[in-house]
């Protein structure tokens, strides 16, 4: 199915993906692949176990399209054949966790040493400023494939490497800092990505409203 742009431009299908791969045609990583399963996924299924036991009510954000084109190959069926994107989207997932409101970002790299910060757009920026402002718990979800390693980071964090990347600093997030400042999540069966308790560190430790 074709995607485009409102000014008809087309939508390359590999950022069509809800999770923003830094490399084009990225594998997917070992340890998801050999269960047929990705990052987002196994977000996904996370969210469902949190879910079933009342723990968290957390979605994934529908991705808004327009439809421009649709064949009915049977009277029975519809299919979509072309549609664009009408706007930009924000953040992957939103929703509610022991009176809290989340919103956060998924994001996967092979890389090594760093996190760079083309993986994030200005206005996925500006909507974790709103958040904040609004006394959301904001974050990103970071899966190291190379490393099997994941990590929740603080969107405050994200931002201010974002705003430094502007007066010349270095444009990407250590690795390092992720150890240091980050949250690790180590993966588990059920749920396979844990990140609640990540939350919770996060919001006894950093969040601070008064």
């Amino acid at each position: 199915m074709a995607f485009n742009y409102p000014n008809g431009m087309p939508f390359p299908n590999n950022e069509g993906n809800s999770i923003k791969k830094q490399e084009k045609n990225q594998k997917k990583s070992p340890q998801f692949a050999n269960r047929g399963m990705n990052f987002e996924e196994e977000i996904n299924q996370s969210n469902l176990y949190y879910l079933n036991r009342n723990l968290a009510v957390i979605h994934k954000k529908p991705t808004p399209l327009k439809i421009v084109k649709v064949d009915y190959p049977r009277r029975s069926a519809a299919v979509i054949t072309e549609a664009y994107f009408n706007q930009a989207s924000t953040t992957d997932y939103n929703g509610v966790y022991d009176g809290y409101y989340l919103d956060f970002e998924a994001k996967e790299t092979k890389n090594k040493t760093s996190f760079p910060l083309k993986n994030f757009h200005e206005h996925q920026i500006n909507h974790m400023k709103q958040c904040i402002q609004q006394k959301g718990v904001c974050f990103v979800l970071v899966w190291f494939s190379t490393l099997n390693k994941c990590f929740l980071l603080g969107a405050n964090h994200v931002i201010t490497s974002w705003e430094n990347q502007k007066m010349n600093q270095r444009k990407s997030i250590s690795f390092q800092t992720f150890e240091t400042t980050g949250y690790e999540i180590k993966l588990a069966i059920a749920p396979r990505i844990p990140y609640l308790k990540a939350v919770d560190d996060y919001i006894s430790k950093e969040i601070q409203y008064g």
